[in-house]
């Protein structure tokens, strides 16, 4: 039984009851796959896939992979643990019109907060700082909309995707000197290498 009960914003309920009046069965479906994408199975399956083939071919990136991998596995524990804290009923249990119009029913009831899948996102929209400019923009741009296929879905009150990148982000951070070191931590720009 969970300790504390989450209640909803009234932005979240306001944003919940603006998208039952106005999604169809297309727009849902369309979040319903996109949301794949953010989902902790693929995702985990995808960092294993890529730190075994460090290991077999690209020996120069293994300690990427080994934080990728950790941070994923973190950031698959954690809101599982924090749901077991925390009771919130999705906005799809609440809502009736919403399902007229395609709004699927998405995992337990009560497991609102936070949004696991954005704690995914979060994480690899941090992670994404190591990357080159253009392909940092990307990988956050993404990371934005597929947490965002949550309140579509009506699976996640806003607030919980809010929470969950933030925590997801912070995972990536507070992860980062022990799983990289220093050797690839961006240096602020600007920032000069000494002689």
């Amino acid at each position: 039984m969970a300790l504390v009960t989450v209640k909803p914003t009234r932005i979240d309920t306001a944003i919940a009851n603006e998208i039952a009046d106005h999604t169809n069965p297309g727009l849902e479906h369309t979040a319903e796959t996109l949301t794949w994408g953010a989902d902790e199975h693929v995702l985990l399956a995808l960092a294993a896939a890529g730190w075994l083939y460090t290991r077999l071919r690209q020996p120069q990136t293994r300690q990427l992979a080994d934080h990728v991998l950790i941070v994923s596995l973190a950031a698959t524990a954690l809101p599982h643990v924090l749901k077991s804290v925390f009771n919130q009923t999705r906005p799809d249990r609440l809502t009736v019109r919403g399902h007229w119009r395609g709004i699927p029913f998405s995992g337990r009831s009560r497991d609102a907060f936070p949004s696991g899948h954005a704690v995914h996102m979060g994480a690899l929209a941090s992670a994404a700082g190591l990357l080159p400019p253009a392909r940092r923009q990307v990988a956050r741009a993404l990371a934005v909309a597929l947490s965002l296929t949550r309140v579509a879905l009506l699976a996640h009150w806003t607030s919980d995707v809010v929470a969950g990148f933030t925590l997801g982000v912070l995972v990536e951070r507070l992860l980062r000197p022990f799983t990289l070191g220093k050797s690839r931590q961006p240096r602020p720009s600007g920032s000069r290498v000494r002689p």
